[in-house]
């Protein structure tokens, strides 16, 4: 198979693979994350941003990577590994899919709030039959790319406009982006955890595979994709933590129970204000999106019964999550903690990956870059250390 020319790539589910993970991370908990950690590290939360990359190309890249060249699942890739192991690895994820899934539901509700006046939970059940119906209609998986990629250019013009009214002081924030006057371990793990932990981590691998890219004579056109998707998601979290900070120096005091929608209300009023019910709900519903896609796509292999209901069992997952968060709710402590909990996923799950790496009859005689490999098991370590302190405190505020 040869790979794909520049054209079909910009146009094909390549691209949508590298907007379905960057939109899967670019959702409620993304905007209301980033408003937090600014809010506390103000110009140093640039560092914050900068180091996150750097963790989540070495995630993704190796993720991408070994998945498509493995043609394989992750979950597929693990079992045969060691049986039994994908099943672990997709109730992780699953779980964490389920988890942010209840907090996008809740984004939806708030987005369509700020625009209509709506009640949450009416908001939310609404949002809950928009994203029913990208399954349902015909040729879902193009429908999935492109409401993919018009979402994510949306959300990055709509923010850049906010932004350039705060006028941020850019020179001090990248100055404090290399050399931070103070470090958050809580703000690393959740902003990464919140970027490629958990589900994310495997959305854009999984869209390619079921898209047939796949195979050694792919990895540029992969490899492409992987590092849109972070570049993408970085765009969009610069800008809107520039925007944040532009606010702060003017003075504004944020909203502690809708911080973000502060944000953009303090910098445009109440033009900017529903500018950011536009952006939280095309944040919220393809992120919901992306995460029933993917959370659906862990368990679809395991029985036959998975995949010829596949619309059925995504349409479950959704509805399943709305109904939860109408019921308990909790949207921002959910959030956060799901962040976290995502980022404690991430180890592990890259872990697997990367021993499977080194199995060459997994791999089909392909040879892992042992540089790509090194980067990986950086990540791993890195994540495992900052990640149970964070999630234990975090899980105690939340019990609370």
């Amino acid at each position: 198979m040869r790979p794909l020319p520049k054209a079909q790539w910009w146009g094909g589910a390549s691209l949508g693979a590298a907007f379905l993970m960057a939109n899967s991370s670019i959702g409620p908990g993304f905007l209301t994350q980033t408003t937090v950690f600014t809010q506390q590290l103000l110009t140093s939360f640039g560092f914050v941003i900068l180091v996150s990359v750097i963790l989540d190309i070495g995630a993704q890249l190796n993720t991408w990577r070994i998945l498509t060249v493995s043609e394989l699942r992750a979950q597929d890739l693990s079992n045969k590994m060691l049986p039994g192991l994908g099943y672990f690895l997709a109730a992780m994820v699953i779980l964490g899919g389920f988890a942010f899934n209840i907090g996008n539901l809740a984004g939806c509700g708030l987005g369509l709030n700020v625009l209509t006046g709506l009640s949450f939970e009416t908001g939310a059940m609404i949002s809950c039959g928009v994203a029913l119906l990208l399954f349902w209609v015909r040729e879902f998986g193009k429908m999935l790319d492109s409401f993919a990629k018009v979402l994510g250019m949306g959300m990055i013009l709509l923010t850049v406009g906010v932004a350039f009214s705060a006028h941020p002081p850019v020179l001090q924030a990248l100055h404090h982006t290399l050399l931070p006057t103070q470090i958050s371990a809580a703000a690393i793990v959740t902003i990464v955890g919140g970027t490629v932990g958990g589900y994310i981590t495997f959305s854009g691998a999984h869209r390619l595979l079921d898209a047939g890219i796949k195979g050694p004579a792919q990895q540029g056109v992969v490899t492409r994709s992987a590092i849109s998707g972070i570049v993408i998601s970085t765009i969009m979290r610069f800008v809107l933590f520039l925007a944040i900070v532009g606010v702060l120096r003017q003075g504004a005091v944020l909203d502690p129970n809708n911080p973000a929608a502060s944000v953009f209300r303090s910098a445009a009023g109440e033009i900017g204000f529903r500018i950011f019910g536009v952006i939280l709900w095309s944040a919220a519903i393809s992120s919901v999106v992306g995460a029933a896609y993917t959370s659906v796509s862990f368990f679809k292999t395991f029985h036959p019964i998975f995949e010829r209901y596949e619309r059925v069992w995504i349409s479950a997952f959704i509805v399943l999550s709305t109904v939860v968060f109408v019921l308990i709710g909790k949207p921002t402590q959910l959030l956060v903690f799901a962040g976290a909990v995502n980022g404690l996923i991430l180890p592990i799950a890259l872990g697997i990956v990367l021993v499977a790496a080194t199995n060459r009859q997994l791999m089909q005689g392909y040879q892992h870059p042992k540089w790509m490999l090194a980067a990986g098991w950086v990540v791993v370590l890195v994540m495992g250390w900052l990640s149970v302190p964070v999630l234990v405190d975090l899980l105690g505020g939340f019990l609370r």
